[in-house]
């Protein structure tokens, strides 16, 4: 020691002498003494804990002077009587004290402190005799032993790394001298027990020291021995003791899965079983001619121990297959929530592939399928490192990489044929496991073929085979869809419904969203039907071209039929195409990557949008043949079901072979349009801007699918029209529809031929009509040629006819908003003012002034056109002013009308071609023309529309007294239109002819109020309960016809009168508010015309007059009094 260091130790060595010469004396341990020798070493190991932050290193005569208390205080007393307090206490001092000590402990004292600690974590004592000690102690026995095991070669010591090795070496070749090797062997049993401690901390260190016994000092035939005790405990380690409910530690599984890695390499890795001649291994010419000759290549003998098990063949047999069991009991593992025993199951997997790949072959799928589900983690950091390994086995240059691919190559056929045999018995988890594999291995294959690594071109090329003619899709695609039934979901949630779309303008309309997805019967949850998705997306896209095979074997199955095979084949082949082409339902097209589209691609796409859209030509026609073949085979072949829920027995308990249970629908015609839809939209996202001339094919079977009455059809059609916008570029689907409008309308004609009928062509129609909007004006005059001409050959068809009258009925709203949107001048009725009392007798004064006074004779005969200047004018205008004088007074002629637009031109020819129709003997058709001429109305002038409704006048009056109320209710809806339109035209007639049919109407309206039981069930209750019934329609339209008749001329008083008295009842309280709204209007029209006898007739129902005379008008079931008030305050207010 140099004066420098014996200067630095000096103040250490007074401070630990201050503590070591007390102990010293307390050595002999008493009830008395032990409190003071548990208060020294406390103090102890302060002081050694602040010399070690210090950064200062004991030498070693300071470490033997601190030892010395400390041995004789073992020494002095029976390790039984030593409390595990003080024992913990000595194994921490003893811990600080090795970490220095190590660099200068001799052989012998290694030795001893090997054996303290050991002896402390068996407990076992002296003469065999001892007691369990405490978790705390065994901890700090088992942290001091691991302080003394541990290898040094990083530590910055005192010694040169060659005499670190050299140490190193010393202390390994001891421990596996004939006479410690058992030593060594207690002590891994003592660990190996202490491991299945509940205690955390103990378990870590205990785990910590078993990994440096095994890897460090234990020789490669006893480690042989120790082989399956150690991989029982650590797999046991690793699902967690039987008793404990939840996962086991990551930290436990973690480092349970390093000593488990270390000991299997080492025991059964190829190089050491190569090495003893367990396994023979061919690298060059002459062992290969030695492989075959007549002497086996000879390797050295070596020494074996006596604990020791030499590796033979045998040997090697019976291990692997109990390595592989084991292994297998560690697959929940993949599973696991934490992201270290992740990871350290990817390292392990990993290695023992890379170390053992000719003795363990049988073990390469089960190891690399754990690699492929790791790969599918949720956990970033855990599915990277997994692929990155997977890559790393595939990719380095070795003899095992050939067998690796494939394993995988099987592994991706294997499961592929286990899927039909799950999916039956609903396991969704294995299922999902599966499909995730598969998914992991064309991941992979991706992965090699985007990156181009010419060591994984192979592999892509064969998972491109597994998809192409020779891949054999004929016998594990017919299996998959022997098992996967489609239905559909029980209820379709979307944020913008289909109906929604066709009735109203949203501009949201045209944005993307998903489609709505069927559900598949075998399996129940959402994950396992996930990850089958995605397992088709991934094998189209490993498979890439070559694998445009399969989507047409799929494809031609789907389009062979409507069963549940074709439907299932449908799916296949979409998910497919979508993987291949990279076109997804998942996100918007446009936000997408776009792939490069091969003309192999391309050319099926666009076969593929007309085989399928053919399928609408016989979406009627029901398939006989395929439902009796499927019932033939259902009888005669057994079938395994899965059946939930309770049996019914039969009555008589019957045991004979009944009518099978849940049998299948043979016919999916829903389901199969859908997907046949979903075809075309793939098709669409793959063509993009070459796809529009195939809207010859493809619009009709959209717009079909739109107006079906299955949700979620209608749903497939919207979002595939959405979808097929986005992909040609078009601003939304009117736009679409109005650039392509010849194509539709053109399959609407074909399909209403005699040769191919299709009711449902004329809905077609419709939709698109109100898809499309104001912009069909310029185009409607071809519609309305085309139903006409339709309606000449086919007026004796009710269904055929009701559509095209449909359709006429869209034609004209749209041209009637058309109108409407236009600036235009309406002109207001004439409303009568009211005069008051002293101004009624004006005009009479002013006759009677001048009565006897001759009147001048008008002469009313017409002499024809008169000059509209002087015969003498000599001074014409110029030729430019006559012009402009010339055109103001035509423009200013009264008898002249203005030219009729487009639309009022169109509309005129309807309602010309539409009046016979009003005898039609369908009510449905009377009521769908009543109202196409309420939608006339405000287009038409007075001249254009009128004489065709004096014509129709009768007809009209004759459809008051139809049978159907609806049919009556939009004959009154007409005549209020015609009412409150054409003014004066219609006011004589509304009380001639109309007036008289609304009071009979009334009557028995109000008759029928009583027993309908959709009537209001109050006293006095008037109407009905809610408002869109065809009564509250009918009360609405009769009220507002006649309050417009009472503005626009004054009617006799025994009509007014009868008004007054008809009308009371809907000024009830009870009544509708918007019926209540419309009887106040028409009572205070009727005030203006006989303010008095409105008064009389409100203020006696409402009981405000009593009298004699009156008492007959009178109503006291009628609440009417709010109403009545809010009449007269508006009569007799100065405004009117």
């Amino acid at each position: 020691m140099n004066a420098s260091d014996h200067e630095q130790s000096q103040p250490v060595f007074k401070r630990l002498k201050t503590v070591c010469v007390p102990l010293m004396g307390a050595t002999a341990l008493t009830a008395s003494s032990v409190p003071t020798v548990s208060r020294l070493l406390s103090e102890l190991l302060n002081i050694l804990y602040d010399i070690r932050s210090s950064g200062y290193s004991l030498n070693e005569a300071t470490i033997k002077y601190v030892f010395f208390p400390i041995y004789t205080l073992l020494n002095r007393n029976d390790s039984v009587a030593i409390p595990d307090q003080l024992l913990e206490k000595i194994f921490m001092v003893l811990n600080i004290l090795c970490k220095d000590w190590w660099w200068y402990l001799e052989l012998k004292d290694w030795d001893q402190l090997f054996m303290l600690c050991g002896s402390v974590i068996g407990g076992i004592g002296t003469k065999g005799k001892g007691r369990e000690r405490a978790d705390e102690t065994k901890d700090a026995a088992a942290q001091c032993l691991l302080t003394l095991l541990r290898s040094r070669d990083n530590d910055d010591g005192p010694l040169t790394p060659n005499q670190v090795r050299y140490r190193m070496k010393m202390f390994v070749t001891h421990a596996q001298t004939p006479t410690f090797t058992p030593i060594l062997g207690q002590t891994l049993n003592s660990v190996l027990l202490a491991t299945e401690c509940h205690n955390s901390s103990l378990q870590s260190s205990m785990l910590d020291l078993l990994f440096v016994l095994l890897s460090d000092y234990f020789p490669e035939d006893l480690i042989v021995s120790v082989l399956p005790g150690v991989v029982s405990t650590t797999c046991k380690l690793c699902l967690g003791a039987p008793g404990n409910k939840g996962w086991a530690k990551g930290a436990v599984v973690a480092k349970s899965l390093c000593v488990m890695q270390d000991v299997v390499s080492r025991t059964i890795g190829d190089e050491p079983c190569i090495k003893s001649g367990a396994v023979l291994s061919v690298e060059s010419i002459e062992e290969l001619t030695d492989l075959v000759g007549e002497q086996p290549p000879k390797h050295p003998a070596q020494e074996q121990s006596k604990y020791g098990t030499s590796r033979t063949p045998s040997w090697l047999g019976i291990t692997s297959s109990q390595l592989l069991i084991a292994m297998k009991s560690l697959s929940p593992l993949i599973k696991h929530p934490t992201p270290s025993a992740l990871m350290a199951m990817v390292e392990f997997s990993a290695n023992i592939l890379r170390s053992t790949p000719t003795t363990l072959p049988l073990a390469q799928p089960l190891l690399l399928s754990y690699l492929l589900s790791l790969s599918n983690s949720d956990l970033p950091s855990v599915s990277r490192k997994a692929s990155d390994s997977l890559l790393d086995l595939l990719t380095t240059f070795s003899k095992a990489r050939h067998s690796f691919t494939r394993t995988l190559l099987r592994i991706t056929r294997d499961n592929l044929s286990a899927l039909p045999v799950l999916l039956p018995s609903q396991a969704d988890a294995r299922v999902e496991h599966i499909a995730g594999i598969i998914e992991a291995v064309c991941r992979l294959a991706l992965i090699g073929r985007d990156n181009a690594k010419g060591d994984l071109n192979p592999f892509a090329s064969e998972i491109g085979k597994l998809l192409g003619p020779t891949g054999g899709v004929e016998k594990w695609g017919w299996s998959l869809l022997s098992v996967l039934e489609l239905i559909d979901p029980p209820v379709t949630v979307t944020r913008t419904s289909a109906a929604q779309m066709m009735l109203e303008n949203d501009p949201e309309g045209s944005s993307w969203l998903p489609f709505p997805q069927p559900m598949l019967k075998n399996v129940s949850s959402a994950n396992a039907y996930d990850s089958l998705v995605r397992m088709f997306h991934a094998l189209g896209k490993a498979a890439g071209d070559t694998g445009l095979f399969a989507v047409e074997w799929f494809a031609s199955i789907g389009q062979s039929g409507k069963d549940y095979r074709a439907v299932t084949g449908m799916w296949c082949s979409c998910r497919l195409l979508e993987g291949i082409s990279n076109v997804t339902f998942v996100e918007d097209p446009l936000m997408s990557s776009r792939l490069s589209r091969s003309k192999r691609l391309e050319k099926l796409a666009r076969g593929l949008v007309k085989s399928t859209s053919l399928l609408w030509d016989t979406i009627n026609e029901v398939s006989i043949d395929t439902q009796s073949e499927g019932t033939d085979e259902h009888n005669e072949l057994p079938q395994t079901q899965h059946v939930k829920g309770l049996i019914q027995l039969h009555d008589t308990l019957q045991i004979t072979r009944g009518t099978p249970i849940g049998s299948r629908v043979t016919a999916q015609p829903m389901l199969h349009s859908a997907l046949s839809l979903q075809l075309i939209s793939i098709t669409a996202g793959i063509l993009e801007s070459r796809f529009p001339p195939l809207f010859i094919y493809s619009l009709y079977p959209i717009l079909h699918s739109l107006v079906s009455p299955f949700s979620f059809l209608a749903e497939t059609a919207f979002r595939a029209l959405n979808f097929v916008t986005i992909c040609t570029s078009y601003a939304s689907p009117a736009n679409l529809l109005l650039s392509n409008f010849d194509y539709v309308l053109d399959s609407v004609s074909r399909r209403l031929s005699r040769q191919w009928l299709d009711v449902d062509a004329t809905k077609v129609l419709a939709v698109m009509i109100r898809l499309v909007g104001s912009d069909i004006v310029e185009r409607a005059g071809d519609v309305v040629e085309e139903c006409f001409d339709r309606l000449d050959e086919y007026h004796g068809y009710e269904v055929v006819v009701e559509g095209l009258v449909e359709v006429l009925g869209e034609v004209m709203k749209v041209m009637q908003l058309e109108e409407l949107s236009k600036t235009r001048d309406d002109r207001p009725p004439p409303i009568k003012q009211s005069r008051a009392d002293e101004q009624k007798f004006d005009s009479f004064f002013e006759w009677f002034d001048h009565r006897h006074k001759t009147p001048v004779e008008e002469d009313w005969e017409d002499y024809g056109p008169a000059p509209r200047t002087a015969w003498g004018d000599n001074n014409p205008p110029d030729k430019g002013k006559a012009i402009d004088q010339s055109e103001d007074a035509q423009e200013v002629m009264p008898d002249e009308e203005p030219p009729l637009s487009s639309s009022q031109a169109l509309s005129k020819q309807i309602v010309q071609r539409s009046v016979y129709f009003l005898t039609h003997e369908s009510t449905g058709i009377r009521a769908r023309i009543l109202n196409l001429l309420s939608s006339s109305v405000p287009i038409l002038s007075e001249s254009a529309l009128m004489p065709s409704v004096h014509s129709a006048w009768p007809f009209i009056l004759n459809r008051l007294a139809d049978k159907e109320i609806f049919v009556v209710s939009a004959a009154a809806g007409l005549i209020e239109a015609l009412v409150t339109s054409m003014g004066s035209l219609m006011f004589r007639r509304v009380w001639d002819d109309v007036w008289p049919r609304f009071r009979s109407m009334l009557s028995k309206m109000q008759i029928a109020d009583t027993t309908n039981t959709l009537s209001r069930r109050v006293r006095g209750g008037v109407g009905s309960e809610s408002v869109y019934t065809h009564s509250h329609r009918l009360y609405r339209s009769i009220i507002k016809t006649m309050t417009a008749a009472l503005r626009g001329v004054d009617p006799q008083d025994s009509s007014n009168w009868e008004v007054i008295i008809a009308f009371r009842r809907f000024l009830h309280s009870e009544a509708a508010d918007e019926l209540q709204q419309c009887a106040r209007k028409l009572y205070i029209a009727a005030g203006i015309v006989n303010a008095d006898a409105v008064w009389l007739v409100l203020s006696v129902t409402s009981g405000q007059v009593t009298s004699t005379s009156t008492k007959f008008l009178h109503e006291p079931q009628w609440d009417m009094v709010q109403n009545v008030a809010l009449i007269l305050d508006e009569l007799h207010s100065p405004d009117m």
